[in-house]
């Protein structure tokens, strides 16, 4: 039986603020137990209202230590798709004092060697939070399917497969398919199951299909999302457009 929580919203905005609100209080009650809190921070147009929400919100941001969920193998960090240039702009910069952030440098002359680096980092720590969404071909993160449901490295070169480049396309970060970029570094999914609670907003009708797949099909490599129905504490906040084939 599926343990995913799902909070159903009336618009993609209030979905965005929702998930912004329930990530907050997630890195509160980390602040609160332990003193500090640790968080994955995915990218993306499905996370705009998410981010905004989140650095707006009542937090102790020098208590927290980031993590970077993914990156192209290969992309200057100055590039309009760079996921180094979004959290920066969207989170680091506007989370004033925050700790620190381990970003994941794509452009690493080896990028097995950063996997390695990145992974040693977040090996020490407990995550307490990780703010993810889904990819319209189900992926989390960039664990394309069929994907790795067995490495335990926290981090992995990954073949990006073809709707996932689409998708980057289609939501604008690049000008032709052929830039889009197919090889990247992802956090990988028991590492991402590991984090002790999980916010996963998924707005838009683009992604109804892969919400279908993660929240009622079987538990599958296929579909990556769908091992999200065997953690304890994840919480799938949808709208009327991303939930429209649920049963």
């Amino acid at each position: 039986m599926s343990r995913m929580k799902i909070e159903m919203c009336r618009t993609k905005q209030e979905l965005g603020e929702a998930a912004g609100r329930r990530a907050a209080q997630a890195i509160r009650d980390a602040i609160r137990t332990k003193g500090e809190a640790h968080i994955v921070l995915a990218t993306g147009a499905s996370q705009f209202e998410t981010m905004a929400t989140l650095v707006a919100s009542d937090v102790d941001w020098s208590k927290v230590t980031a993590f970077h969920l993914d990156e192209y193998i290969g992309l200057p960090a100055g590039h309009p798709a760079s996921f180094r240039k979004y959290l920066y702009e969207r989170f680091e910069s506007k989370a004033k004092g925050l700790h620190r952030f381990h970003y994941v440098n794509g452009q690493a002359s080896d990028p097995a060697a950063e996997c390695r680096r990145v992974g040693a980092l977040i090996s020490a720590v407990t995550i307490d939070l990780a703010c993810i969404g889904i990819g319209e071909n189900g992926h989390l993160a960039f664990n394309d399917p069929p994907a790795d449901f067995k490495t335990d490295e926290p981090f992995i070169i990954v073949n990006l497969d073809i709707p996932c480049r689409k998708q980057q396309l289609g939501e604008g970060w690049f000008k032709s398919f052929e830039e889009v970029p197919a090889k990247a570094i992802s956090m990988s999914i028991r590492q991402i199951m590991k984090s002790r609670c999980i916010v996963c907003a998924v707005p838009d009708k683009r992604k109804a299909e892969a919400v279908k797949r993660a929240v009622e099909g079987a538990v599958d490599p296929r579909c990556p999302s769908s091992i999200l129905q065997q953690h304890d504490n994840c919480t799938l906040h949808l709208d009327p457009d991303s939930a429209s084939l649920l049963d």
